[in-house]
């Protein structure tokens, strides 16, 4: 079955890119982007930008625009976030079929993240996104919480038949009760909840951030540097900071010490939202079975996701879903 990407040809990427004044050299790197597609373009006055061309019908255009319009706040309040650039009086721009934008190239490499300083140093600049962030919620863009991370994405699998029949009732059953100790926190609910949500990253790991040194011909760096809102969406500020934490819970305590550290240098840190860290972390489990599965028809998924779908692959999420249970029954983090 022919998949819309595949008509998205490197002609197709330098037409799109001259329609907006922007003249490549003939070469393009295609970089690493599932959803969408994302490449590295040379242009013939030396310089480089990188275009990303949209995954169709997953955003709407307004959709979009909002998630453009919250980069350039951040950029206006010079954080260092790369958004895209304005071309012919916009930032979107429809070619041949698909929506695109164009952002400058900015080099980097991952956070050393058992570095308590650099995530000390992380933290401010989160904290800083928050506070704009915080100013207004997002109009069109949709909230993380258990409807649209857990509930839509289990009865979309089932209703598609995407669980394996030898897996499915065990499988619907660890996720049921997932979701009703999910349900326990308002902030996930959609409920009155004192915790308040706000406009996020939303993807906050460590690939969607850019370690970079000073740069003296351009002034950028040295620290971090934040790509990629696609999905940036209403939620609890925590949400841009578990996805940081890694190895046993003495660490995740230390590495989530030194991101609060920086994050109350600029901003109230509500303690409250720590006990929400395992509940996201098991809507992204959930969410991200139907991701792949909704995106199955793209060649570039069964290439790099080979394990996805067989039955062993279902009990693996079985078995994860029972120890988040087990998780999220737990004290929460402590800093």
């Amino acid at each position: 079955m022919h998949h819309v990407f595949e008509s998205l040809t490197p002609d197709v990427v330098l037409d799109a890119l001259e329609s907006v004044g922007l003249r490549g050299d003939g070469r393009l790197t295609a970089l690493s982007s599932y959803e969408n597609r994302v490449y590295q373009v040379q242009l013939e006055d030396g310089s480089a930008v990188v275009a990303k061309f949209y995954r169709p019908e997953r955003w709407s255009e307004a959709q979009i625009l909002e998630e453009h319009r919250f980069a350039q706040e951040l950029m206006d309040a010079e954080i260092p976030v790369i958004g895209p650039l304005h071309l012919c009086g916009a930032t979107l721009h429809p070619f041949g079929g698909f929506a695109f934008s164009v952002s400058p190239r900015r080099g980097g490499r991952p956070p050393e993240l058992d570095d308590g300083e650099v995530l000390e140093w992380i933290g401010r600049f989160l904290a800083r996104i928050h506070s704009v962030g915080a100013k207004r919620a997002f109009a069109v863009r949709p909230t993380l919480n258990l409807a649209t991370f857990a509930q839509e994405p289990k009865d979309w699998l089932l209703a598609h038949d995407m669980v394996p029949l030898d897996v499915q009732s065990a499988w619907s059953r660890a996720c049921d009760e997932a979701m009703a100790l999910i349900a326990r926190h308002p902030a996930l609910t959609g409920d009155k909840s004192p915790i308040r949500l706000l406009r996020l990253h939303g993807d906050c790991h460590p690939g969607n951030i850019l370690w970079t040194p000073l740069d003296a011909a351009t002034s950028v760096g040295p620290g971090p540097h934040f790509v990629d809102l696609d999905d940036a969406r209403m939620g609890p500020a925590v949400q841009d900071l578990w996805m940081l934490l890694s190895g046993d819970r003495h660490q995740r305590t230390r590495q989530l010490g030194a991101l609060v550290d920086g994050y109350e240098q600029f901003r109230e840190f509500d303690r409250e939202e720590l006990a929400l860290i395992e509940p996201l972390r098991t809507l992204r489990l959930i969410h991200y079975s139907a991701w792949l599965a909704r995106r199955w028809s793209d060649p570039t998924f069964p290439t790099n996701f080979p394990w996805f779908g067989s039955s062993d692959y279902w009990q693996g999420q079985v078995q994860m879903l029972v120890e988040q249970c087990e998780a999220m029954q737990e004290d929460p983090l402590v800093v």
